[in-house]
């Protein structure tokens, strides 16, 4: 019996030897077909991809997977991505069909919600969960232009809330699950993160800034709120301690209106005052939340705009004879200086909209028709862009924007979960 046992013993461990032998020898026959490829040159390749690509790439392999969750990946892929405009487009006008009266609102299959996912990450229970109308929901949507054609994408995402503000492809979403509340979600990783509730205040009497800190490397959510007394308050938010605290405002007076999106660059949010006649920008320093005043070199008018240029400010104004000036701002405490004036192409009811951060193309809006126009410094010719026949149908604001894998947290990163 003892040496029947032993027998198929020694068989088992010779038939696990063969088998590791053959696994072995598959891997080396294997290796010797397929070359080698060095894993900076895997990396170059993948960030060439387009992003539906490169969301199922990082499925492939492990490989893949871990280069491209890999912080480096994440940063190389912001730091090559083109701007777009991102804004949401109404589900209920989607879905009208000729000749009907009655809007049928209903998501196309695969959709992601925002709200379902965050009521799934509160934990709360299925009979519990609020009845969402299915027509106050919107897809997030983007416009790319490239070479004088313009490109609607999608993310296959829905929200019932509008976009306040965006900052290296994070953006910050009304949560219509709370009054007041706000939710930050990247729409390409469908990472979210719902915030805590600050002041509340009337939506036409607030303005939200979003902006990164390079000195601590977290990202921050700046409230304006203005009482009934017409003095502005301000408290700032950090997204790793997601506590809300109050600093000093501006001084009475100097911001009037909350209109204006503010723009950040050089270090700083930049807000207009007015929506006519400005003298001079209110600014707050994202690292020291100081705020503080910048005088323009020319009082603004209805449709001059200050847009983010190459890491710089720029003010971007229509002077006399149909010609539009683009004036630099290189840094806080420095003085502007005047770039160029764009002398051909230019209509006095376009308004700047945003820099291509990559091209670097200015692009612009006409208030009378709609139609975007892009100037190129290099060549020096505006052009209008070719839209695609599907119309571009905006809800709320639009916001300058780039498709990122960014998250708010460098320890988060390496346990993002993509659905």
């Amino acid at each position: 019996m003892a040496n029947l046992m032993g027998d198929k013993k020694a068989s088992f461990l010779r038939l696990v030897e063969e088998r590791a032998l053959s696994k072995e020898e598959k891997k080396k026959l294997q290796d010797a077909l397929v070359p080698y490829i060095p894993k900076d040159c895997i990396s170059n390749i993948l960030l060439r991809l387009p992003l539906e690509s490169l969301q199922r790439s990082r499925f492939v392999c492990k490989p893949w997977y871990t280069i491209i969750n890999s912080l480096k990946f994440i940063d190389d892929h912001l730091k090559r991505s083109e701007s777009v405009l991102i804004y949401i487009s109404s589900i209920k006008e989607e879905n009208l069909y000729p000749f009907s009266t009655r809007p049928i609102a209903f998501e196309k299959p695969n959709t992601f919600s925002v709200e379902a996912k965050l009521l799934q990450s509160e934990s709360v229970p299925v009979l519990g969960q609020p009845n969402i109308n299915p027509t106050l929901k919107c897809y997030i949507k983007f416009l790319e232009i490239n070479n004088g054609r313009s490109k609607i994408g999608e993310y296959s995402v829905s929200c019932t809330g509008h976009i306040r503000a965006a900052c290296n492809g994070l953006i910050l979403l009304e949560n219509k699950l709370k009054k007041g509340g706000l939710i930050v979600v990247n729409p390409v990783t469908r990472k979210l993160i719902s915030l805590p509730l600050g002041t509340l205040c009337p939506a036409d009497k607030e303005s939200y800034g979003f902006a990164f800190s390079t000195v601590t490397g977290e990202y921050k959510v700046v409230h304006l709120f203005q009482d009934e007394l017409r003095y502005i308050g301000c408290e700032i938010l950090n997204l790793g301690t997601r506590l809300w605290r109050a600093v000093n405002g501006p001084s009475f007076g100097l911001l009037r209106w909350l209109g204006c999106l503010p723009i950040l660059a050089i270090g700083a949010l930049h807000w207009v005052p007015n929506i006519d006649s400005s003298d001079y920008l209110v600014s707050i320093e994202v690292d020291k939340e100081r705020f503080y005043t910048i005088p323009l070199p020319k009082s603004s008018r209805y449709h001059d705009r200050i847009v983010e240029m190459r890491g710089f400010l720029s003010f971007v104004t229509h002077e006399e004879e149909n010609q539009i000036g683009v004036w630099i701002l290189k840094g806080l405490g420095e003085l502007w200086t005047k770039q160029l004036s764009i002398k051909t192409g230019c209509i006095m009811d376009m308004v700047p909209l945003y820099s291509l951060r990559i091209k670097g193309d200015l692009v612009f809006k006409r208030d009378e028709d709609g139609s975007f126009y892009a100037y190129d410094f290099q060549l020096q010719v505006m052009r209008k862009i070719e839209m695609e026949k599907e119309r571009l149908k905006m809800s709320g604001m639009y916001h300058p924007h780039v498709n990122s894998l960014i998250s708010w947290s460098s320890r988060e990163r390496s346990q993002d979960v993509f659905y």
